[in-house]
């Protein structure tokens, strides 16, 4: 449950912007509310390099977000400074939660207590939103859309879901219309993942499947370009992300290491 989730953490905003998010899926949730997180607080710590990847740039906020939106926790990523008291917010919508008589997917908000500290004026660390879009980003083509994943390929759809990490999990996103594997949380970063062992093909089968997959992979690198998004593939071995890499040193190609 989101609000569980989040009573963990500590919020400049005593829980606002959660309890107004908490229907969502936690990544979109944790991208909406990444502002109100009180970050003097919080210590990040990538274990696995994964949220490194296509976070230039972004600093902090992409390293941090990635990490905070993961749909699996890792033990030892988010690290919270002190005691956590949950927000009142939070606390007065679990409250909610428990009494109602039949579940509901997003607590009403409950008006403020009268004791309750008023907020400090003037706004602390990241804005709420993104920032304004450059004018191809707000055509329509440009707009992510989310469809379920292509194919019924187990493994590389859990690989798209958690490595980025997809911010629609167990959903591919199609940007002028063209399918990519995920859309990575907090930045405008579009994936295409390869699970497939290429170090176990013959030296002919390899050179194949990079010809084919040039054609594809410069398609979707045109695509996100037109409409502004960074373009990163994921591999399972290093490879198949040199020889990507010979052909196009251009590309951004990054280990995986997801399993078949």
């Amino acid at each position: 449950m989101n609000l569980e989730r989040a009573a963990g953490l500590p919020w400049k905003d005593e829980g606002r912007c959660v309890v107004r998010e908490a229907s969502q899926p936690w990544p979109v949730l944790a991208e909406r509310c990444f502002y109100a997180l009180d970050q003097d607080r919080v210590r990040f710590n990538d274990r696995t390099g994964r949220c490194a990847v296509a976070s230039a740039g972004t600093a902090v906020l992409g390293v941090g977000l990635c990490l905070l939106a993961a749909p699996e926790i890792i033990v030892g990523t988010v690290i919270v400074v002190g005691v956590v008291v949950v927000g009142v917010v939070i606390k007065e919508a679990l409250e909610a939660y428990e009494l109602e008589p039949t579940p509901q997917t997003k607590p009403v908000l409950r008006k403020p207590s009268a004791n309750r500290k008023p907020e400090p004026a003037g706004q602390d660390g990241f804005p709420p939103g993104p920032t304004e879009p450059a004018e191809r980003e707000r055509r329509p083509e440009c707009e992510p859309t989310p469809v379920p994943h292509a194919g019924e390929d187990v493994p590389h759809d859990k690989c798209a879901d958690v490595f980025p990490p997809n911010r629609y999990p167990g959903m591919d996103v199609l940007v002028r219309g063209v399918r990519f594997d995920a859309l990575q949380v907090g930045v405008r970063v579009l994936w295409e993942i390869k699970t497939h062992r290429f170090d176990t093909y013959n030296e002919f089968v390899q050179g194949q499947e990079i010809e084919r997959e040039m054609q594809q992979l410069r398609r979707e690198k045109d695509a996100a370009d037109a409409c502004g998004y960074d373009f990163v593939v994921g591999v399972s071995t290093s490879e198949h992300k040199w020889a990507l890499l010979d052909r196009d040193p251009e590309l951004k190609v990054v280990v995986t290491g997801c399993p078949r």
